[in-house]
């Protein structure tokens, strides 16, 4: 029995009293990736980034491990909540146009105290300023820069459209504002690396495109690692006191954690360890979470129909986007159709072995996007579900 056989074998096993649909979280291999995180991050501590878990139960569970501290939240709703629930570290990793959000932020001390906002225009300070309502309490902010590769003068720009902020004097200039102004607080700087920590680089069947990418992500590396220091010098000579400089991704962890100028990284998605991440030579981590669907057709030889399972990901449309059948192994989509809203057709020699009942597990492309789709994880421990536990969406929360 090969080892996704016998994987297969014990989630069927463990979930044989359960109806699909259904999510499940492998702990050990849940254990096992946020071990791996901690190593690659040689000692510095790890945030973990909410939105690629997306249930605080696991989200309880990795903070209680030695070496990660902190989450980076992705609304300031998901924030506020965080911080009710006992968590008192939380970097809110975008800009938010939440009024009621940050009046309740700045008239709550514990809330203030646990959430630290992100900004990168002064705008965001007025809106803050606008929006307080009253409140007194210090918001803590932290500055985003911007880590694109821009080439040819700028012409060529390689990595996401985050914050306008590149340059140290912009960042600089930035904090002078925040010291500045009454009622704001500058405790950090984020840089977020997409095209290095978000991009596989070694892609199958495509030998040139991942050479490609391999040497774009080198000179990204070099070009930011020098660039994130000047920036971090130029911001501290404003704000000494500087807490954090927090960088990173579950693709970089072990590259950005060997800056001297970063003192976090950041990482999520290695902890589910999707589809997404099955194309790199930086890391190599566990499936740990999954998705069954219910067989419930046998169209004919060699074919399968399954309840749902069209569950696409975020991003620029494309194949990479769609979940993929996983277990038993050798199955795919009907090109005709793909996985569909209702039901999805599977194709393949395994289709004759499956009866009406039978589950079939699937990777979801991104991580934590999938716990939108349920309201429960089951988490298995070797070949049992030890527990029940359930994501935002099952505690009524869809912040996005």
């Amino acid at each position: 029995m090969t080892a996704l056989a016998a994987d297969r074998a014990r989630y069927d096993r463990a979930t044989a009293h359960l109806d699909a649909p259904l999510a499940i979280v492998d702990l050990d291999a849940f254990d096992a990736n946020a071990e791996d995180l901690v190593r690659r991050a040689a000692g510095k501590p790890v945030r973990v980034a909410s939105k690629s878990v997306r249930c605080r139960a696991l989200l309880e569970r990795v903070l209680a491990r030695d070496g990660f501290r902190g989450i980076m939240s992705f609304t300031l709703a998901e924030s506020l909540w965080l911080a009710r629930s006992g968590f008192d570290d939380i970097l809110l990793a975008y800009p938010s146009a939440d009024r009621s959000g940050f009046a309740e932020l700045a008239a709550d001390p514990k809330l203030a105290g646990a959430v630290t906002v992100m900004v990168d225009d002064v705008a965001q300070l007025d809106l803050i300023d606008a929006a307080r309502d009253g409140g007194r309490e210090v918001v803590r902010v932290c500055l985003e820069l911007d880590t694109s590769l821009q080439l040819l003068g700028g012409r060529v720009r390689v990595g996401a459209r985050r914050s306008p902020l590149r340059s140290p004097g912009q960042l600089a200039d930035l904090a002078r504002s925040v010291a500045r102004r009454p009622g704001f607080r500058l405790v950090g700087i984020m840089a977020y690396e997409g095209h290095i920590a978000g991009v596989g680089d070694s892609v199958a069947g495509r030998p040139l495109r991942s050479r490609a990418v391999r040497l774009m992500q080198a000179a990204a590396r070099r070009e930011l690692a020098e660039r994130r220091a000047a920036v971090v010098r130029a911001v501290r000579a404003v704000v000494p006191g500087l807490e954090f400089v927090n960088g990173g991704g579950t693709g970089s962890v072990q590259h950005t954690a060997a800056e001297d100028a970063v003192t976090e990284i950041a990482a999520g998605s290695g902890l589910y360890v999707p589809r997404l991440f099955d194309n790199y030579t930086s890391f190599t981590g566990r499936p740990a979470a999954l998705f069954a669907q219910p067989v419930v057709r046998r169209p004919g030889v060699g074919v399968v129909t399954v309840l749902g399972g069209g569950y696409p990901a975020s991003g620029a449309a494309g194949r990479d986007r769609l979940p993929v059948p996983y277990l038993p192994e050798g199955l795919a989509y009907d090109p005709q159709e793909g996985p569909g809203e209702v039901q999805t057709p599977l194709l393949g020699s395994p289709a004759d072995d499956l009866l009406i009942g039978d589950k079939v597990w699937f990777r979801h492309a991104k991580a934590g996007e999938l716990c939108e789709r349920f309201a429960a994880l089951r988490l298995i421990e070797g070949d049992t579900v030890t527990a029940t536990v359930p994501t935002y969406r099952g505690e009524g929360h869809t912040f996005l």
